[in-house]
């Protein structure tokens, strides 16, 4: 394994507890906060592959904290800090483990739904269009294509599984169980998919589609999480895309194309992944970083 990996953190600090171990991320107690360190560990299919991708937390980290910074203003979020060691200098001595993959965050209650924009149609949704003529259960307009833009951004919603898959609902169906909450839930994806995606349109970036999630603090809906990371969303050159190249993308969908070629039934144990198919993943999160950050 990769000496720069991380797939697992453990920190022996009194007082200092795991609070939740997610498919990528650790996340310990810090008493007023949350401690979030994102690791190295690669989710495909809802599924933990043996291999890391070397410094994809350190990644995951810096393009979540630049987005939760630049888009405050738009949605409010979870984001405190990066500077761990200025709000918490207990936490000095897991100085090597934690460095430039932590963020310190709110402590919210999480709303369990991925909330899911589409602005072009590809993946799951290009394939529910091939069979029904609609995403999420509204209709769309016949003679589309994969990769093509849609005419508006839309919203589609999925429930958040805590083990096996999510699985995709309409906007109806969320209403019906959360009431207004989702209407806001709506309006906020929205809003910060439309800012997210002028930014990148100005980098030469096409953000396809995003998964969002959010929670409550108090009586406020906040985002959460992570945000426009290439573990969330799905990154498209615009010189690529203005050639045809809608499957060129820079995000983690590279690794999903790899393992639906195989015969692999998408569940545990995961197939092992090439040597080179992880240094082409790492170098996508690489380039993406790049291409965003200022």
């Amino acid at each position: 394994m990769n000496p720069n990996s991380v797939m697992q953190t453990s920190l022996n600090i009194p007082g200092v507890t795991l609070f939740k171990r997610g498919k990528v991320r650790d996340v310990y107690d810090l008493g007023e906060h949350l401690l979030i360190v994102s690791t190295d560990r690669l989710s495909a299919f809802d599924v933990i592959m043996k291999e890391p991708i070397p410094e994809k937390g350190k990644i995951l980290t810096t393009i979540s904290s630049f987005w939760f910074q630049k888009l405050k203003d738009v949605v409010p979020n979870h984001f405190v800090s990066t500077d761990f060691l200025s709000h918490y200098p207990q936490l000095e001595t897991e100085k090597e483990q934690l460095q430039g993959r932590s963020m310190i965050v709110k402590k919210a209650k999480l709303i369990p739904y991925e909330c899911i924009v589409r602005g072009y149609l590809l993946g799951s949704a290009y394939r529910d269009y091939q069979k029904t003529g609609t995403i999420a259960g509204y209709p769309l307009p016949k003679g589309l294509h994969k990769g093509s833009r849609l005419e508006t951004p839309m919203f589609t919603p999925s429930t958040k599984a805590e083990e096996g898959h999510d699985e995709n609902i309409s906007f109806d169906s969320m209403k019906d169980s959360v009431g207004d909450i989702a209407n806001t839930l709506h309006k906020y994806s929205l809003e910060v998919f439309q800012k997210a995606s002028e930014y990148a349109l100005s980098k030469g970036i096409i953000i396809a589609d995003t998964k969002i999630e959010f929670g409550f603090v108090d009586d406020q809906i906040i985002i959460i999480d992570e945000l426009f990371t290439p573990d969330s969303s799905r990154f498209i050159l615009k010189e690529d895309y203005d050639q045809g190249f809608i499957d060129k993308s820079m995000d983690k969908e590279y690794i999903r194309s790899y393992l639906a070629s195989l015969e692999w039934d998408q569940k545990p144990p995961p197939p092992s992944i090439p040597s080179d198919v992880i240094a082409k993943t790492r170098q996508r999160y690489n380039d993406i970083t790049n291409l965003l950050l200022p």
